[in-house]
């Protein structure tokens, strides 16, 4: 049960690996982009190149749903980047059911696990699979493999990392349930060094910048949001209007100012950088509404800024 990229490559392991794949669950088709056009999830894509069976529900507890995954006759179910699933689906195989999720549970239990572990400058994230009980994210974990976040590392770096080795993972963990070896931890005895953070849903007002934080803290809240969903500032345009650009690299540059938090900096040519309170952030790339993305250098040979 899976929908996007990170779904795809457990399932493309299991595949590949021979396992016997008797139906793949995904959300139901939704039409995306300008031309609001029908786009296949990645999984479904997937599992239509292999001749899969498919089922694409509404509703969860939908009595023909529930009729269609039973005759299915699983024994395990897998769930990959999933909705939340009910008692009556994640207990119906005789060996349950296991989540991968993307980060060291009990840390950043919650939808966005990547992007909160970039935004809040770890050092160090991983994977897990743990076996589904009814409060989220909180089920006895099976195994688990720890991957680094470098400085320079976004959202999207770390996503493939984990994507990779998750694939690799839920076939370690079918192994093992297989085989009987598995030894699963109930979180609350599990080691957490430091405060337990979550990943709450990300929404477009929790992706505004807020300049008057440490130069560090914005850096990281860049690179935890880029590629997608990116996050984004205001800034005036030569013409005092104000436009919403979304920015995607940046470099730090910590330096004693005079400077608010949120002044921009620019020579008009080839470097734009906005001041926080303990130095300043180099944009590198950014989009303005409407616009496709560009290298700074490439945005000031055309359009210009307030400082």
């Amino acid at each position: 049960m899976g929908t996007p990229d990170f779904a795809v490559e457990a399932l493309r392991c299991l595949v590949e690996g021979g396992y016997n794949v008797v139906g793949v669950i995904t959300m139901p088709d939704k039409p995306a982009g300008r031309g609001h056009k029908i786009q296949y999830s990645p999984v479904k894509q997937y599992a239509l190149e292999q001749n899969l069976p498919l089922l694409q529900p509404e509703k969860l507890k939908d009595e023909t749903f529930l009729e269609e995954l039973r005759a299915w006759k699983a024994d395990l179910q897998i769930v990959v980047a999933f909705r939340m699933l009910p008692q009556v689906v994640w207990d119906m195989p005789r060996f349950g059911t296991f989540n991968l999720h993307a980060s060291l549970l009990p840390q950043y239990r919650g939808a966005a696990p990547i992007n909160w572990a970039v935004i809040n400058g770890d050092t160090e994230t991983g994977i897990t699979t743990f076996f589904l009980q009814q409060a989220i994210d909180t089920g006895e974990v099976i195994q688990q493999v720890k991957v680094p976040i470098e400085d320079t590392d976004n959202v999207g770096v770390v996503h493939d990392k984990l994507m990779v080795l998750g694939g690799k993972l839920v076939v370690e963990t079918v192994d093992a349930i297989i085989n009987g070896t598995v030894k699963s931890i109930p979180q609350d005895e599990m080691a957490v060094v430091g405060e337990l953070r979550y990943a709450p849903k990300i929404f477009k007002e929790t992706c505004k910048i807020d300049w008057n934080q440490s130069t560090k803290k914005v850096y990281d809240f860049i690179r935890g949001l880029s590629p997608y969903p990116a996050a984004w500032c205001e800034l005036k345009n030569a013409n005092d209007e104000v436009v919403a650009a979304k920015i995607f690299e940046s470099e730090k540059q910590i330096e004693s100012h005079d400077l608010a938090a949120g002044t921009l900096v620019t020579d008009g040519k080839k470097f734009l950088k906005i001041a926080t309170i303990d130095g300043f952030i180099n944009i590198l790339t950014l989009q303005l509404p409407g616009k496709k993305r560009l290298k700074v250098d490439e945005l000031l040979r055309g359009y210009q800024f307030s400082n």
